[in-house]
């Protein structure tokens, strides 16, 4: 397969595009919710000094976070998404 078609066949519109990456933070929240949790409970009564005291559990959240946030993801979300559309 060519790269045009490729990129044909992988393109959805800019809107449509914002809603499915919207749509793929939420699920990256909700799946990583144990790790943001986490994260909030360190948070409470610091200002500053968050970013050192915290950094394990902010760690832990972003590769969590990054598990579900990805090109890939994204890539594949966008894939189903045309399949759909061509099947209506």
């Amino acid at each position: 397969m060519g790269y045009i078609q490729e990129a044909r066949e992988n393109h959805v519109k800019k809107k449509v595009e914002e809603a499915l990456r919207s749509k793929m933070k939420q699920k990256a929240l909700k799946e990583c919710h144990e790790y943001t949790s986490k994260y909030a409970e360190c948070a409470v009564g610091r200002t500053i000094s968050v970013v050192w005291q915290c950094r394990k559990q902010a760690n832990e959240l972003n590769q969590c976070l990054h598990q579900f946030t990805n090109d890939s993801v994204l890539e594949e979300m966008k894939r189903r998404y045309m399949l759909q559309q061509e099947g209506k």
